[in-house]
């Protein structure tokens, strides 16, 4: 499977992360001038998801996307820990390394958790936020679809034997058909059942009870959401299967003064779903 280079251009960057007795490579985009964006990505996408946006504020924005550690074009260690608290750990040293000052944060799915998680922990280092469906609280619900895929044995051999996570998102969380190209490169990185470890434990990853091991880390990052007093933008895909309803009403609680565009005919992958002028309200909210 090969990924379409006109869809995907970008330089290739990589910073190096040691981990134990190994040294990762951890992937990023670089592009642009201006203010830095950092843009975290959730599971089972990657740098590309966020492609569209890169292009958009490229011109006004230094846009920094990092592939997560076992994702996208990152290395996919076999023996790593997969956990919150990690990639937490990953983004903030890109950032350091990066000498970035100040930032604006985009995030979505997993990268709501990772991103706020960086941003709880150095607050004055934020500025703009936008919020596209995500959590970086604790909740009980969970998808019946997804929560099948956390069976143990099974649901990690579903997801790595059988591509059963990233396939079936390439329908099933968007509202308008892919295009064959965009969903070859959605799936491009998780192309056999060795790169498909960092997809089925993030899954493995969601904390539903306090014996979690990455519980504790997302009540922390819940805790301190109030200290972040930047503007914030929601971007909500109303025909989000995962991210329901239920989330939208708990980011309401948390930032009350909130700017929000609701998106009645988006899925989870709200960019791919969303209209040109989206993006151009993304734009301006972050010039």
């Amino acid at each position: 499977m090969s990924l379409e280079p006109s869809l995907y251009p970008y330089q290739k960057n990589t910073l190096s992360i040691n981990n134990a007795a190994q040294e990762l490579k951890l992937n990023y985009i670089d592009e642009g001038q201006g203010n830095p964006v950092v843009m975290v990505h959730g599971n089972p996408t990657w740098s590309f998801y966020y492609r569209k946006m890169v292009n958009k504020l490229k011109d006004q924005n230094r846009c920094i996307v990092p592939d997560h550690i076992g994702c996208g074009l990152s290395d996919k260690p076999q023996d790593y820990s997969y956990r919150l608290e990690n990639h937490i750990n990953n983004l903030e040293k890109l950032i350091e390394h990066l000498g970035l000052e100040k930032i604006d944060l985009i995030v979505h799915d997993w990268g709501g958790a990772i991103g706020f998680g960086y941003a709880t922990r150095h607050p004055e280092k934020v500025n703009k936020i936008v919020i596209l469906n995500t959590a970086a609280f604790t909740s009980k619900n969970i998808p019946f679809r997804i929560n099948l895929c956390r069976i143990p044995w099974l649901g990690e051999k579903f997801i790595r034997s059988f591509n059963g996570f990233a396939w079936p998102a390439t329908f099933m969380a968007v509202t308008k058909k892919m295009d064959p190209k965009v969903k070859k490169g959605y799936l491009y990185p998780y192309n056999n059942y060795k790169n498909r470890l960092a997809t089925a434990r993030f899954v493995q990853d969601i904390p539903l009870n306090q014996a979690h091991p990455s519980y504790q880390t997302l009540k922390d990052i819940e805790d301190k959401l109030h200290l972040l007093k930047g503007k914030k933008l929601i971007v909500w895909g109303k025909k989000d299967f995962c991210f329901n309803d239920s989330f939208l009403e708990r980011w309401e609680k948390i930032y009350p003064e909130a700017q929000k565009i609701i998106l009645d005919e988006a899925g989870h992958y709200v960019i791919e779903d969303c209209k040109e002028e989206t993006l151009n309200l993304i734009k301006g909210f972050l010039k």
